[in-house]
């Protein structure tokens, strides 16, 4: 994954050299949701998520009057919990580290609305069976996989999109947003399940400063 960041680091340089350029911080709380497929033909159950907070670092530029790209580096925590008939939690929680890349415009001077678009990557760093008390439902119940045993795929990508605010301070900007993910990957790899997909959505806080200004492409 570092070399996969190195990479496209690399790739954007090129414009970057004429972009206002902006780095920072931003974090919040994000909930989460999970439904899946027990078996093939069945019908998709959903289960409870859990929510729990969430931090990136975050890179912007523009390299047009109302239109550019951000990239985050975000720690990011989704989770299900499920419960059956007698009250019994069974709770798993992953913590990945995911890459959005978004398409960002806005309209605005010192005060501006944004929407942001675009997909995502990431990779899993850890994932544990919080509670585990019931076993053997039916339908059947979504699998461990936080287990010795057991081999989650470690792969994540989806899409992400948001909408927020923002007010400039001179260099700094100042901005809340709110974001919803929809992620395509299947943590299970060991066909225990059919299918399974999230979603999660995000509200955050967002400090960034202007390191950057932007230049006039030569002709």
């Amino acid at each position: 994954m570092s070399k996969k960041c190195f990479a496209l680091v690399l790739f954007l340089l090129p414009g970057i050299a004429f972009a206002q350029l902006s780095i920072g911080v931003r974090g919040g709380l994000s909930s989460s949701s999970y439904s899946y497929q027990a078996t093939a033909g069945t019908r998709v159950k959903k289960v409870d998520g859990i929510a729990a907070p969430t931090f990136a670092l975050v890179l912007e530029y523009f390299d047009s009057k109302n239109a550019g790209v951000e990239l985050n580096i975000q720690q990011l925590t989704l989770g299900f919990k499920q419960v059956n008939d007698a009250g019994k939690i069974n709770q798993t929680e992953f913590s990945y580290l995911k890459i959005p890349i978004l398409a960002s415009i806005f309209a605005g001077r010192s005060g501006r609305f944004q929407i942001k678009f675009g997909p995502h990557f990431g990779v899993l760093r850890q994932v544990e069976d919080i509670s585990r008390e019931y076993s053997g439902a039916t339908p059947k119940e979504l699998p461990t996989f936080g287990q010795p045993a057991d081999t989650p795929n470690k792969r994540m990508y989806g899409l992400t999109g948001g909408a927020g605010i923002s007010k400039l301070f001179g260099k700094s900007t100042l901005s809340a947003e709110a974001r919803f993910g929809y992620d395509f990957t299947n943590p299970e790899s060991q066909d225990r399940i059919f299918e399974m997909s999230s979603t999660n959505l995000e509200f955050t806080l967002a400090y960034l400063f202007r390191v950057k200004e932007r230049k006039q492409k030569s002709p």
